[in-house]
């Protein structure tokens, strides 16, 4: 057994749609709200520092495009006023022999930005396209 640290390299998302490739995976964070306090009676003059509630950042999914595939477009346009398609999201990072070490359950997430590639007449990049999430937690599941 080597005591060597994961490549980021080689993972996979479970999301929901038919493809499951994808070029990278960011926002996978959790951080927690600062709630300072202080009583009028406390003989010291400054607040103390406790643990508030927990903030969600939007996680971000890019890949790139291929010809008839409108996954993202179609769950996209399950949004409607104050409803959307609601999916929970497995981030698995993958060892040589493509088992999951670490696994991310992102839970109850939805689409809030959808953003094309960009186009360039004398480029020669593939084409890609990001998925902004939001959602209601990230759990660490092995």
């Amino acid at each position: 057994m080597n005591n060597y640290p994961m490549l980021s390299c080689h993972f996979q998302v479970e999301w929901g749609g038919n493809r499951t490739g994808f070029t990278e995976v960011t926002g996978l964070t959790i951080e927690r709200q600062v709630v300072e306090y202080r009583e009028g009676q406390s003989p010291e003059y400054k607040t103390i520092k406790m643990p508030g509630l927990e903030k969600s950042h939007t996680i971000i999914l890019k890949r790139g495009i291929i010809p008839g595939d409108k996954d993202f477009f179609q769950w996209m346009s399950t949004i409607a006023l104050n409803q959307v398609e609601r999916r929970d999201v497995v981030i698995s990072l993958l060892n040589e022999k493509h088992e999951p070490v670490m696994t991310w359950k992102v839970k109850n997430a939805w689409p809030v930005k959808y953003e094309g590639p960009t186009l360039k007449a004398d480029g020669s990049e593939v084409a890609i396209e990001t998925l902004e999430l939001a959602h209601e937690g990230i759990t660490l599941l092995n």
